[in-house]
C-alpha cells in the first residue's frame, strides 16, 4: 500500500487554562475532612471569553478533521491517508492551523491581559482568582505550535541493516505480519465508523411516527462514508466496494426532509438501513 497511502501526524500543544487552587483544596479538605488525596479545586482560569473558546474549538477541529480523513495506523502516533483524500483533507486540514495560527491564536492573545484582569470578576472567579496562576504573554504564546507532518509508508523491502540474510528475514516477517496487522485495525475502524452511522439512523428512524427532531447530519454521517469506502479501500478489498455500492443505492434519494416530513418514507428507508446492518459482517 505504500503507493496508495501515506501516514499523517498532527503535533499540537496548546495552553490547558486550568491550575490548582492549593488554598481552596485545603480549605475544601478541612470543611469536609478529607485525606490529602481525596480532593482539589481544579479552577478554570478563563471563563466566558469567546476568543479563548474559539482557539480550543478549532484545535478540536484538527482532530476532528485527522480523524474523519484518515485511518488508525500505529497505536499512537501516525495515521493513514490514502492517496485520493490526499488533496481534501489537506486543504480541509491547514484551513483549519491557519484560522489558528492567522486569526484566533492572535486575536486571544492580543485580549489575553484584559481576560486577566476580569478574570478576578464576582461573575467569574472571585476570591479564588490569584494572578500567579497566568502565564506572561510570551509563556502564553510559547504555549502553542502546531506541526503537520507527512511521510511514506514503510515497506518490508525496504530494510537495509546489515544484520545477516537469515535475520533480516526475520525482520522482514515480523514487520509484514505487523503490516498486516495495522492495516486490518485500519479497515475495523473504516467499518466501525460506517456500522455506528448506520445504526444511529436506524435508531432515529424506529417508530410509527416520528420521534424527536431530525439533525442533517443523520444522514450526511451516512453518505460521507460512501464516499470514504471507496477512497479508503486502497487493497480493493470486494466487501467493501459492494458496501459502498449498496449504501449508495440505499441512500439515493433520501433527504432529511423527506424523512421528516413522510412516515412511509421513513419506515422505508429504515428497512433499507437496517437490510445494510445485517448484509455485513461488521
Amino acid at each position: 500500500i505504500s503507493s496508495s497511502a501515506m501516514l499523517v501526524e498532527i503535533n499540537r500543544r496548546k495552553w490547558n487554562g486550568y491550575a490548582v487552587n492549593k488554598d481552596a483544596t485545603e480549605q475544601l479538605r478541612q470543611d469536609y475532612g478529607t485525606g490529602r488525596r481525596a480532593a482539589r479545586v481544579n479552577q478554570t482560569l478563563l471563563i466566558n471569553e469567546p476568543l479563548f473558546d474559539q482557539v480550543n474549538t478549532l484545535y478540536g477541529a484538527l482532530s476532528t478533521t485527522l480523524y474523519h480523513y484518515t485511518m488508525p495506523w500505529l497505536d499512537r502516533g501516525p495515521r493513514l491517508l490514502t492517496t485520493p483524500v490526499f488533496f481534501d483533507f489537506n486543504k480541509a486540514i491547514t484551513e483549519i492551523i491557519n484560522d489558528i495560527e492567522n486569526i484566533a491564536l492572535p486575536a486571544f492573545i492580543a485580549e489575553y491581559p484584559n481576560m486577566v484582569l476580569r478574570a478576578g470578576n464576582s461573575d467569574r472567579l472571585g476570591a479564588l482568582f490569584n494572578p500567579d496562576h497566568y502565564p506572561d504573554v510570551d509563556t502564553l504564546r510559547s504555549h502553542y505550535d502546531i506541526t503537520l507532518r507527512y511521510s511514506p509508508v514503510p515497506d518490508a523491502g525496504d530494510f537495509r541493516v546489515d544484520i545477516g540474510h537469515e535475520a533480516l528475514a526475520q525482520v522482514r516477517e515480523s514487520y509484514e505480519k505487523s503490516y498486516s496487522e495495522q492495516l486490518t485495525s485500519a479497515y475495523k475502524d473504516v467499518w466501525q465508523r460506517t456500522y455506528d452511522a448506520l445504526k444511529k439512523m436506524s435508531d432515529r428512524l424506529a417508530g410509527e411516527k416520528k420521534q424527536g427532531p431530525f439533525y442533517t447530519s443523520m444522514v450526511t454521517n451516512v453518505t460521507d462514508m460512501v464516499d470514504l469506502l471507496d477512497k479508503f479501500n486502497i487493497t480493493n478489498d470486494p466487501q467493501m466496494a459492494r458496501a459502498k455500492v449498496q449504501i449508495a443505492q440505499a441512500m439515493k434519494g433520501v433527504s432529511i426532509e423527506g424523512l421528516k416530513e413522510d412516515d412511509g418514507f421513513r419506515l422505508e428507508t429504515k428497512a433499507k438501513v437496517d437490510d445494510l446492518l445485517k448484509s455485513f459482517d461488521w
